[in-house]
């Protein structure tokens, strides 16, 4: 990767036009030919970039510009970055990344409520994890301490959206005289207000989900209250 620091000026032409005018800006070139320009502020978006696969010509130096970069992608798009005047320049080697490992995503919700199905009540079992519909499949099939079906749905963000997915599971599962009559509830690390009412109103359940207790991190010693 090339880092540069400099007072730069930036013009794109392509769909539209568009102007950065003359400030010190961070110019970043990823090893995969992307180019991207950052001011200090608006988090991690930069005000302007140009994605791969696309060419980066230099040119030296003219009049008040030291360096001027034209970047071109396959569509024909420029992206020209004039430098007036470069704080740093350096070139590092970051290396393959290993990517970004997820803790607390829905699959692993989902495990740790199938090892740990008491958490919905004393006397519950698991019939099956992703136990299948014609519209895709349950999270969760367990049977409660009577032995009545109930379908558990499980989000890390608990929204309507989610609701109405349980909902259609439950019209199917409920058509199964076998499995008929099945209950639902909807389980999240966090749940909406909205999605609260929403789930209420139509007979299901929700349960707020503690991964951090689940997977045994939470030390209750630590706690405040």
């Amino acid at each position: 990767m090339r880092l540069v620091v400099a007072r730069c000026s930036v013009d794109y032409a392509g769909r539209l036009e568009a102007h950065l005018p003359e400030a010190t800006r961070v110019l970043m070139v990823k090893a995969d030919g992307s180019v991207l320009v950052h001011a200090d502020g608006g988090s991690y978006k930069p005000l302007n970039w140009m994605s791969p696969p696309c060419a980066l010509t230099v040119s030296e130096a003219d009049g008040e510009v030291s360096e001027t970069w034209v970047v071109t992608n396959k569509a024909g798009e420029t992206l020209t970055v004039r430098l007036h005047e470069v704080h740093h320049d350096s070139q590092h080697d970051l290396g393959i990344d290993p990517g970004l490992v997820k803790d607390g995503v829905e699959a692993h919700l989902q495990k740790l409520l199938a090892e740990q199905v008491e958490t919905l009540g004393a006397g519950w079992s698991l019939v099956r994890r992703e136990y299948p519909t014609p519209i895709g499949p349950v999270d969760l099939l367990c049977r409660d301490d009577r032995g009545a079906s109930v379908a558990v749905e499980i989000k890390r963000r608990g929204e309507i959206d989610g609701v109405e997915q349980l909902t259609r599971y439950l019209d199917l599962l409920n058509r199964d005289p076998l499995l008929s009559p099945v209950t639902g509830i909807f389980a999240a690390q966090e749940i909406k207000p909205q999605a609260r009412t929403l789930a209420e109103d139509r007979g299901i359940r929700c349960v707020v989900l503690d991964y951090a207790a689940m997977r045994g991190s939470d030390d209750p010693d630590s706690r405040l209250f």
